[in-house]
């Protein structure tokens, strides 16, 4: 059975490894039947990629705009904004959302943190907060259902993310990631993932940091598809997002 450790020394739930080391091993080993070699199966994900993107673009497209008026309606802020992010190869790229907070988010960010040392501990450990007072009540709804997410269908096709990744990180999250930063830059970032399907915002850090490195270490399109295919009933059920 395949096992990882984090930084620190944490073992990684082998369990979690178990229910998905037989689509691993058959993403990485050409010999399975329609499995291709790492190089080519790069090229098929990057097609797949390109072609769910663009359809989803185009069928979602009325209601992204029905959003993006709603956004905008609530306080008269820009409905989507650009955060950088740590993309492949360690390169810096604007990472596309709708805005779920309020326009000051930075600044309620600051006060809250200085004000409340629980909240100050559970940003340390995590890098967010459950009950974050900067999100908007349509914030909320389209956090829990992803709906915010949605304008990165555009990084996708400019090459910057793929459908299936780790999620992209900010420059302060970099250092947790400690001897596994390098495994984080060697995969394009995605829309979903291991930890997607995996508890999502239910599961710690730590956790996330070996999820993200087993799927860099493992990434084919086997795991590709299978990560796909369980991201729809994860996504429907909202599981592990707030």
């Amino acid at each position: 059975m395949l096992t990882s450790r984090f930084s620190g020394g944490e073992m990684f739930d082998s369990e979690l490894v178990g229910r998905v080391s037989s689509d691993m091993v058959s993403a990485r080993d050409p010999r399975s039947k329609g499995v291709l070699p790492r190089g080519q199966n790069g090229l098929i994900i990057r097609v797949l990629d390109i072609l769910i993107a663009s359809s989803a673009l185009i069928f979602l497209a009325p209601m992204m705009l029905m959003v993006t008026f709603l956004v905008w309606v609530q306080d008269g802020g820009a409905p989507i904004y650009a955060q950088r992010r740590i993309g492949r190869g360690g390169v810096r790229f604007p990472c596309f959302k709708f805005r779920s907070m309020v326009v000051n988010a930075d600044e309620r960010l600051r006060d809250v943190l200085a004000r409340d040392p629980a909240a100050r501990e559970e940003w340390a450990r995590d890098h967010k907060l459950r009950n974050d007072p900067r999100i908007t009540r349509l914030g909320g709804f389209m956090r829990k259902s992803s709906i915010d997410e949605l304008p990165q269908l555009m990084n996708v096709l400019r090459g910057e993310m793929s459908i299936v990744g780790p999620r992209p990180i900010v420059e302060a999250e970099a250092v947790r990631y400690g001897r596994r930063f390098a495994s984080y830059c060697s995969v394009r970032p995605g829309l979903t993932g291991l930890w997607q399907v995996s508890g999502r915002n239910n599961t710690t850090y730590r956790r996330r940091v070996a999820l993200d490195h087993v799927f860099a270490t493992e990434v084919g399109l086997g795991l590709y598809l299978w990560i796909f295919l369980k991201t729809i009933p994860a996504v429907l059920l909202r599981r592990g997002s707030f």
